[in-house]
């Protein structure tokens, strides 16, 4: 079993996906034509606005900081440390690249899930790649696999491995046991998830800016210290991207190091084109009431998470004067926050490490409930089952070493993304279609409303009583 799972994860991730992501984003920056940087004021506008009278979603903002919470996590700080120790310097300007082409993926896929979003029998909105694919498509089977792919990886394993990270961060810094830890992370999910989406969205909306923001403060505090440096640094990541300066193993192997290091980390933390965000993107009330607007809002959160986050860490790293290869992961983040501010730095990290991981457990479990809904278990039995699974692998992974899950997840985490991205291409037009109507009338100085009788060419599978005019 285990080398059937190597097999897979060999074929996923050596191949279709990092190749996959890259062409899809490439696809899409150039389909909508540069909107992710053309249009990045509409983001800001898009994620600061909320429509009161539709209280069936959540508001823009938080459907932003719920998809940040599962996008930021230890990966921002131990995984940015491993890129940098394998690719150089480098590997952060290939992320940049990765995060450009991946806000126009998120674009479209949030965008889909936005327009083929149905309300639950709460009338609560659902959505998500499964819901696109099963109405969009007319593949409910593909749909299926996607979901129960989801709930596997997302729902159960990752939880299990954000756990792992703060036991892991809490015995270190502080000597707490890792069971306690653990039951102590599974009580505050617990209290958090059982209220469910609206609670989790509430949690995310206080916590996440919270944490990204004191993050980036250390960061900026990091940039000011050695304003001096920062050009120098600055040419020295474009300078290692394109073997530019001297190193070892020859220009060749250190280019294609950094690229190949560069992407994987940008892939694996922005998540574009994964198929778990546009699960919360489309719980969302999007003002203006507009599929495309919340397609701007999750191309955003790729912007914070890699752009903003990622980079953070990196000049943490790179300003810190601590060596790439004396440390690797969360020890080289821990050793370089120590240079920057003493002691402090390594219980800096391991807070920031309880922060991001926690956060991720809340918005992976967000996503996961999603996905059963659309199996058809969204009852409150099937939640409960979910929500006591979920903080069981919690404990669990506090105390385990969970390599072995963490492959199989890996696997079921490939097969999602892998259908996800063929939906998302063969629906393009659609997203296409949809852009060029809301930019139109935004040119116009209209406020950009869909109403979906207005374009009867669309596939079937859209929910006409939702996006239906207003007043």
């Amino acid at each position: 079993m285990d080398a059937l799972i190597d097999v897979l994860n060999t074929i996923f991730w050596g191949y279709v996906l990092i190749y996959g992501l890259l062409a899809v984003g490439v696809y899409f920056t150039f389909r909508l034509r540069l909107i992710q940087i053309l249009h990045f004021p509409e983001m800001l506008r898009s994620v600061l606005r909320a429509d009161a009278t539709d209280k069936s979603g959540i508001t823009p903002f938080q459907a932003l900081c719920t998809s940040l919470a599962s996008r930021v996590g230890t990966g921002n700080i131990a995984g940015v440390a491993v890129a940098l120790t394998l690719g150089g310097p480098g590997a952060i300007f290939w992320m940049w690249v990765v995060a450009a082409l991946g806000m126009a993926t998120a674009f479209a896929e949030s965008t889909l899930a936005q327009l083929y979003k149905v309300k639950d029998d709460e009338g609560r909105y659902r959505g998500g790649p499964a819901f696109y694919i099963a109405r969009g498509l007319k593949a409910p089977w593909a749909g299926g696999v996607f979901s129960v792919c989801l709930i596997l990886s997302f729902g159960l394993v990752f939880n299990a491995v954000q756990a792992n990270s703060i036991a892991d961060a809490m015995h270190g810094a502080f000597e707490i046991p890792k069971l306690w830890t653990g039951l102590a992370v599974a009580a505050l999910s617990g209290i958090i998830i059982f209220g469910g989406i609206a609670a989790i969205a509430r949690t995310a909306e206080l916590v996440v800016p919270f944490m990204a923001l004191a993050y980036v403060a250390l960061a900026l505090y990091a940039l000011v210290t050695h304003l001096g440096a920062v050009p120098a640094m600055l040419g020295h990541i474009v300078g290692s991207a394109f073997g530019l300066e001297p190193a070892a193993g020859g220009v060749s192997g250190a280019v294609a190091a950094a690229m190949l290091n560069g992407v994987k980390r940008g892939l694996f933390s922005n998540e574009a084109g994964m198929g778990s965000a546009p699960n919360i993107a489309a719980v969302a009330t999007p003002d203006p009431h507009h599929p495309v607007s919340q397609g701007f809002v999750q191309s955003l959160g790729v912007f914070i998470d890699t752009i903003v986050i990622c980079t953070a860490t990196a000049l943490l790293i790179l300003l810190s004067g601590v060596e790439l290869g004396s440390a690797t992961g969360t020890q080289l983040t821990q050793a370089a926050l120590e240079a920057h501010v003493g002691w402090l730095g390594r219980y800096f990290v391991a807070i920031a490490i309880f922060f991001f991981a926690f956060t991720s457990i809340i918005g992976n479990y967000s996503y996961a409930e999603n996905a059963l809904v659309f199996l058809g278990h969204g009852h409150v039995s099937g939640v409960v089952l979910l929500r006591i699974g979920v903080l069981a692998m919690v404990v669990w992974g506090a105390v385990q070493s969970v390599a072995t899950v963490f492959n199989a997840a890996d696997a079921s985490m490939g097969l999602m993304a892998s259908i996800n991205l063929v939906a998302i291409v063969l629906l393009s037009g659609t997203v296409v279609r949809l852009a060029q109507d809301y930019l139109v009338k935004r040119k116009a100085g209209v406020e950009p409303v869909f109403i979906a009788t207005d374009m009867p060419d669309l596939p079937p599978g859209v929910d006409g009583e939702i996006w239906k005019r207003r007043g």
